[in-house]
């Protein structure tokens, strides 16, 4: 289900049964690789055709894309329909209670439907007639999970990993409304307040990193351009536009060499070494980073 990594392997190794994604940019890239691809959106019913058609499937991959399908149900139903008997699903996703660890939930955006983990997942699966019989844990988009799912009749013993993480998870409390709410409530009282008392002190503060992580973040505080002027980005498609809700105004990164701000809020850690290319000089003018997530910090 993802061409971008798998078309190679599933055009010289596998059965293929295609790709179930019905928008353009995908399936033209698996095609032109030579692999039939199946334009509809994948769930029971498409399943229950392609059992019905001999294409059952003994292994099936989705990269990133559980969490993103609007009705995860019918998704996992399919999964069971199209699985051949002894066959593995292998599912890799955005770990949730990683996402409450680290105080991630600036990754929250409408992209992503549904914020997943390992005992959610297990409960979906086991509705469906199948159960999680391994999982293994990634750093990959701040935490991620690697599931392995079969029918459940299947006679695979259930590996460690999978008690494991549940105990692990029923401690840490993702599953709780209270855990979800009060790490971003600390986040945006945190950034608002810092940028209110630089605005007191008359100090200059700039953002950088114009992406989902920062819109979501700045949207949530409530942050605009009376308390934030401008955020920078080095992407050119978004040079003079604006941070969608807050309005904010995006510049070029040759803006915070200009300007000089005291301060420089990372939004997002992925630019890290982007911001180390100006960071020579900024560091020789006595420009500070700051950071709101995972926690407020200023280098």
């Amino acid at each position: 289900m993802n061409s971008r990594h798998y078309g190679a392997l599933l055009n010289n190794t596998f059965l293929h049964l295609g790709f179930a994604l019905p928008s353009s940019a995908y399936p033209m890239a698996a095609e032109a690789q030579g692999i039939p691809v199946l334009r509809e959106f994948f769930g029971e019913a498409l399943g229950r055709q392609l059992a019905g058609e001999g294409r059952q499937a003994d292994l099936i991959i989705g990269n990133n894309v559980y969490a993103h399908v609007s009705d995860i149900n019918d998704f996992t139903r399919g999964f069971k329909a199209t699985l051949k008997p002894g066959g593995t699903i292998i599912l890799k996703f955005p770990h949730l209670m990683r996402l409450f660890e680290y105080n991630q939930f600036d990754t929250s955006y409408h992209e992503r439907i549904s914020y997943l983990s390992l005992y959610t997942v297990s409960r979906l699966f086991q509705a469906a007639g199948q159960r999680v019989w391994q999982v293994e844990e990634f750093p990959t988009h701040g935490g991620s999970l690697r599931v392995y799912d079969c029918h459940a009749d299947d006679p695979k013993a259930d590996h460690a990993s999978v008690a494991a993480l549940l105990n692990e998870e029923a401690g840490r409390g993702p599953q709780r409304l209270e855990t979800c709410q009060s790490h971003p409530d600390r986040i945006k009282n945190d950034l608002l307040a810092f940028l209110v008392e630089q605005q007191r002190n008359g100090k200059k503060v700039t953002a950088y990193g114009a992406a989902n992580k920062g819109n979501t973040l700045f949207n949530y505080a409530v942050v605009k351009p009376d308390l934030l002027a401008y955020v920078c980005d080095a992407a050119p498609a978004k040079k003079g536009k604006y941070m969608p809700g807050s309005h904010i105004p995006i510049l070029t990164p040759e803006y915070i060499l200009e300007i000089r701000p005291d301060y420089v809020l990372i939004l997002y850690w992925s630019i890290a070494e982007e911001i180390g290319k100006l960071s020579v000089d900024l560091v020789a003018d006595s420009i500070r980073f700051a950071t709101a997530v995972p926690e407020s910090s200023i280098q």
